[in-house]
């Protein structure tokens, strides 16, 4: 059907009620509006199905929602149907406009099928969704979220028995089901009524959660020592509107790590996310009003999670203020001693120490906390023989050259943690034992409980670490950092994006790409391109001999470069935003070198790009 034909299907068919008809007949006059509701269907990205709340095929919607979880629901009883366990799904959703809504029309339409649904009745973190499939040893989960998406956004991820996202093999099986649905009257739905008397939906509260902090306490190291000094260090704590709010300040203090200050105006959940521009905690203006606190608090740490707590963003206090802080809490100075000190760290009248905090990028709390996995599993011993440490293709290679040092295999996947989670899958009845995972984009996950990236878990982690250091070392995570690059080279990413939306966008993103793939340059910035791969028709080409080579991991849009000074630039659209994401990589004897190979390099790669777009 074309766009105008769907659009006047909706407004025709009884199926719809009123309040969405009004909304579709405001703009009838407006066939551009019109053409970008209908002219495809939401599909399944690195995050799922996510996109714009309103009327139409291309947003998100409670039909959209009840025709996808028919599908789900086909898939499943084909595909499970044996005598082994009952059919069940597992249902979560975050504090987003209209999530727990979507959330019970999905309970209701697999309750309309036969299945059971363990809905949580209340907003829970999506890494404890995957930890509940796997719990109730469940055919599926659901997650009404759109991540850290702007409020007008919302999405619907699905996840496997194995408690992981659809890989896009598995992916592609629900999305023919749904394709296969071409009349909405034909979705088998029941009332909630209906539904919890015939045993077909059951809501479930903090027992879940309870065995999920074990599970999460079972993988870290040094819980000990954080139930012995976690006072010792400050922080302070946002889950920016979202999921995080109770389960990471609840598992914190159940850890020892007591001295725990919460954001209070963002402690709430709100699906207009009021106090931010984006929910995002890679973005600096996330932690406007955790500075403001961290005036008065003093905190070693700053954390934030986005709003269904699977990724963790953090500000750690910088060197100076970190040493002199230390210096007079262990009374070895007076305070007064501090004034001739740099503006960063003099004392302010009233609120001790200045606040003076530096973000951490996702890339280098990845390589810290894996080194730190890495340092304490060899010291006690318990150092897997063939244990695995998995990353993304964007993600920097640093680790690589950490994780030689104790003998551990790095393992590349695609972008999307549901490839970490494939990948610990497969490791099942196999010598390999998976010991980290993380990608650039804020997620980690250590432990198998869970095949998602664990905001919780991280949160966890990095106290801990940070407490190790301290305690142990009397270090900071900076002062680590600095050790890292000092033995292994100062690595340095960056990521440009260029929003583009609609489909006009869409069509743009997708030029680029094909330009980029069938004329790609010979040198940039200076520097010969010595491998070009293709992760879309699966090869790498050797620039210097011409020779190709099949590239080992499933197809996808995206596009590589590595020059001849190990630089290295990838370009792929965003599973989950209406962007064009461009990834920079390089690796520099000092920072200024790298930062200047970085921005020489950013500057020429961005003219081309903008080039093709036009």
């Amino acid at each position: 059907m074309s766009y105008m034909s769907r659009y006047r299907d909706w407004l025709l068919n009884d199926y719809f009620d009123e309040e969405t008809k009004a909304e579709l007949k405001s703009i009838e006059d407006n066939e551009a509006e019109i053409e970008e509701r209908f002219y495809r269907d939401l599909e399944f990205g690195t995050g799922g199905m996510r996109g714009k709340m309103g009327a139409g095929t291309n947003r998100m919607n409670k039909y959209i929602v009840r025709k996808a979880t028919q599908g789900l629901a086909n898939y499943i009883i084909n595909y499970f149907d044996d005598a082994s366990s009952p059919l069940s799904v597992v249902i979560a959703y975050d504090s987003r406009h209209n999530s727990p809504e979507f959330a019970r029309e999905a309970a209701l339409v697999l309750a309309g099928n036969g299945i059971k649904t363990y809905l949580f009745e209340e907003l829970k973190p999506t890494p404890e969704l995957s930890f509940a499939v796997r719990h109730f040893q469940a055919k599926a989960g659901i997650v009404i979220t759109a991540s850290h998406n702007p409020p007008e956004y919302n999405g619907y991820k699905v996840y496997g028995p194995d408690g992981c996202q659809l890989v896009p093999e598995k992916a592609r099986e629900v999305m023919a089901e749904i394709a296969e649905i071409d009349d909405f009257n034909l979705i088998r739905t029941l009332s909630q009524e209906e539904a919890l008397e015939q045993d077909l939906l059951e809501y479930i509260g903090d027992e879940v959660e309870e065995a999920y902090f074990q599970a999460v306490k079972e993988v870290l190291p040094d819980t000990e020592l954080a139930a012995q000094s976690g006072s010792e260090i400050r922080i302070i704590y946002t889950p920016l509107h979202g999921t995080g709010s109770k389960p990471v300040r609840s598992f914190l203090n159940q850890l020892g790590f007591k001295e725990l200050m919460m954001v209070q105006r963002q402690a709430e959940p709100d699906p207009e996310f009021s106090t931010v521009k984006s929910p995002n905690p890679e973005e600096e203006q996330a932690y406007t009003l955790a500075l403001e606190l961290a005036e008065e608090y003093q905190p070693d740490l700053i954390l934030a999670t986005d709003p269904d707590c699977d990724r963790l963003g953090v500000l750690v206090k910088e060197a100076e203020a970190f040493s002199s802080s230390r210096a007079v809490e262990k009374g070895e100075v007076d305070q007064s001693e501090l004034s001739d000190e740099p503006e960063a760290v003099q004392i302010k009248e009233g609120a001790g120490l200045r606040s003076n905090y530096r973000a951490l990028n996702g890339n280098e709390i990845g390589v810290l906390m894996a080194d730190y996995l890495l340092l304490r599993l060899q010291e006690k011993g318990q150092l897997p023989d063939e244990g695995v440490i998995i990353k993304t293709i964007v993600s920097t290679e640093m680790i690589c050259s950490i994780a030689e040092e104790f003998g551990v295999e790095v393992m590349d996947v695609l972008t999307g943690f549901k490839y970490i989670g494939e990948k610990i899958k497969q490791f099942e009845g196999t010598e390999q034992e998976f010991i980290f995972g993380f990608e650039e984009s804020y997620g980690y996950l250590t432990g198998t409980y869970a095949r998602d990236k664990d905001a919780v878990n991280a949160a966890a982690l990095l106290a801990t670490m940070a407490l190790y250091y301290q305690e142990e070392e009397n270090k900071s995570l900076l002062d680590r950092l600095a050790e890292l690059r000092e033995q292994h080279g100062y690595y340095l990413e960056d990521l440009k994006s260029i929003r583009l939306e609609g489909k006009e966008g869409q069509e743009k993103i997708d030029r680029t790409l094909e330009e980029l793939r069938e004329n790609y340059p010979d040198e940039i910035a200076g520097q010969e391109l010595m491998v070009f791969k293709d992760y879309l028709n699966q090869e790498a080409v050797n620039c210097q001999s011409g020779e190709f080579k099949e590239l080992g991991l499933p197809s996808s849009n995206v596009l590589q470069f590595r020059l001849a000074d190990e630089s290295l630039i990838t370009v792929r659209p965003s599973g989950t935003e209406p962007k064009l994401k461009i990834y920079f990589a390089v690796r520099g004897g000092s920072e200024t070198q790298a930062r200047e190979r970085l921005s020489l390099l950013q500057e020429e790669f961005m003219d081309l790009v903008y080039s093709i777009l036009g």
